[in-house]
């Protein structure tokens, strides 16, 4: 089965039902924000709205967009990017690409004009899809796109170098393209930065996309009943993943632009919300607002929500603890996966075991795990090793970067980066990153790019970031900064110089200090964990059982 297939059967089946619904809930003046100021989600216009599709209209606009592209010449095997804020169009775009047998190549919307360039050619990306948050961007590197032919923007007042979206997609065919599809075609390609430059291009089958399904669905066991509110953006693999559990049974899923907890509440409320993904900072910003008294929970209907998980990153059991106290009959699940792994699930806690919370979980629906030593062999109970996965979601390769691939792909194992143990129960507890990543609200941080960028500064001799504790966050960005001799800068100064990174980058803490670094030239960032952090919170929390 290809997963275009659950699609076409939910318009036969409930051609009349809600599919997707869109909510806009601010009505604010513009704030002329920039794009470098976006958080993880950001409300694209100050208009307040509602707005709805049916699955039948979901499959009509797909086929749309799929005939249209079949008249610019797209094949299948071509590459078709999407660089679009989450809207009702996203999904419809998305398979539209598939319905083609093209690949669709989402791109994260904080990329840089650099960064999406690099991205359309290590992809070999034909053709564009955009919005007009990113105008500007594309304007900057228009020019060097030599290998993209084609570009639809998705808006009002169409760009000189693009063709308007909705006006060429009206003339095109209902029909879905007569294009024959098979579970090991290539079907799409995710990026994943790296820790020491640009992303990798993650190629995926469609093989793997049905079994994200399949692994979604047996998890949270959605039925048609159930509603989805989805707030992550639509390029990552965990928000659209989480999302294949409503296309699998056909229920509803509702995309809300904002974060804030009384929109979030009121969302629940309005929409009958079943079931809620969200991240740890926005859960611990719904419990700080009940108890601060911002929102009265006797003021929604939330009876009906069954369901509250959350992924991206470590869970402090307290968090949940404190969840509970409010919401006692919610289920509750931790979801772990990577993009290379088709996103969350290939270990996950289960609704059954929120007594070990903590713990990201057991292999999940499909999913084989292993936790190995340097040589790949598997270590005692107890032991840490590095954390391995294998089941029918992993990548086929990095995208044109065989040696990359050789590194991680391994005997039909993945090998995640991440170093893990397992207790006597079988649950398995990261305990670190052999990588240097920062998690921080469930957004990866990169620390190589924030040293590189500071290390621009005449006065600064050495720059390293590592992650600090933080309780709403999990962790923040800090920047320990060795100055040159004879010298001198200031804090303010560094947060002044921050401001050209997006404000994820951006470091929360300086400090001044030497950089160690060993014989080989490498950073000791062990030695300054050691000496600034002491203890992440959720390993702090689990050691003392809170």
């Amino acid at each position: 089965m290809i997963i275009t297939d659950f699609l076409e059967r939910n318009a036969k089946l409930y051609p009349d039902k809600i599919s997707l619904v869109e909510i806009n809930p601010e009505n604010e003046p513009d704030r002329a924000i920039t794009w470098r100021e976006y958080n993880l989600i950001e409300t694209t216009s100050s208009e307040k709205y509602r707005r709805e599709m049916t699955w039948k209209e979901f499959d009509v606009k797909a086929n749309r967009f799929a005939n249209l592209l079949l008249t610019r010449g797209i094949q299948k095997g071509d590459k078709v990017a999407i660089l679009l804020m989450n809207c009702i169009d996203w999904l419809p775009i998305y398979f539209g690409i598939l319905k083609t047998g093209a690949l669709a190549v989402p791109l994260n919307y904080r990329y840089t004009a650099e960064e999406i360039q690099y991205c359309l050619e290590l992809a070999d990306v034909k053709a564009l899809i955009f919005g007009p948050e990113f105008i500007g961007r594309l304007e900057q590197v228009f020019d060097h796109l030599k290998n993209v032919k084609t570009m639809f923007y998705v808006g009002d007042n169409t760009p000189t170098f693009a063709d308007s979206f909705n006006k060429y997609v009206t003339y095109c065919s209902s029909t879905a393209p007569a294009v024959e599809l098979l579970e090991d075609d290539d079907a799409a390609i995710y990026f994943s930065s790296g820790t020491t430059g640009f992303p990798k291009a993650i190629l995926h089958s469609h093989r793997a996309l049905v079994s994200a399904c399949v692994t979604e669905q047996s998890h949270h066991m959605q039925t048609h009943n159930d509603v989805f509110l989805c707030i992550p953006p639509l390029y990552h693999t965990g928000a659209k993943m989480h999302w294949f559990g409503s296309l699998m049974t056909g229920s509803k899923a509702v995309l809300l632009k904002g974060v804030k907890p009384e929109w979030i509440l009121q969302a629940v409320s309005d929409e009958k919300v079943t079931i809620v993904w969200l991240l740890v900072p926005w859960a611990q910003d719904i419990l700080d607002a009940i108890e601060r008294g911002d929102v009265c929970l006797d003021e929604y209907r939330l009876a009906q929500w069954r369901l509250m998980h959350i992924g991206a990153q470590p869970v402090p059991p307290s968090l949940i603890k404190r969840w509970l106290k409010y919401f006692p009959n919610h289920q509750y699940d931790t979801n772990y996966g990577l993009s290379e792994s088709i996103g969350p699930g290939c270990v996950h806690l289960g609704v059954e075991n929120i007594h070990k919370v903590g713990a990201i979980g057991k292999a999940g629906h499909g999913w084989e795990t292993a936790i190995v030593d340097e040589h790949g062999r598997p270590v005692a109970q107890g032991e840490v090793g590095e954390l391995i996965v294998k089941g029918p979601g992993l990548m086929k390769c990095y995208y044109k970067n065989p040696e990359a691939t050789s590194k991680i792909l391994k005997d039909g194992w993945l090998y995640t980066g991440d170093m893990a143990m397992q207790d006597e129960d079988g649950f398995i507890y990261l305990v670190d990153r052999k990588k240097d990543v920062i998690i921080s609200g469930g957004e990866n941080i990169y620390p190589v790019q924030i040293e590189d960028f500071l290390r621009q500064h005449p006065a600064i001799k050495d720059a390293a970031v590592i992650g600090l504790p933080d309780k709403r966050l999990g962790e923040i960005a800090a920047a320990i900064i060795e100055l040159k001799e004879g010298h001198a800068c200031t804090e303010q100064e560094i947060d002044e110089l921050c401001l050209e990174l997006p404000r994820y980058k951006r470091p929360r803490k300086i400090i001044f200090d030497t950089v160690p670094r060993n014989p080989t030239g490498k950073i000791e960032k062990p030695a300054l964990r050691k000496k600034y952090c002491v203890e992440r919170i959720v390993e702090k929390q689990i050691k003392n059982g809170i």
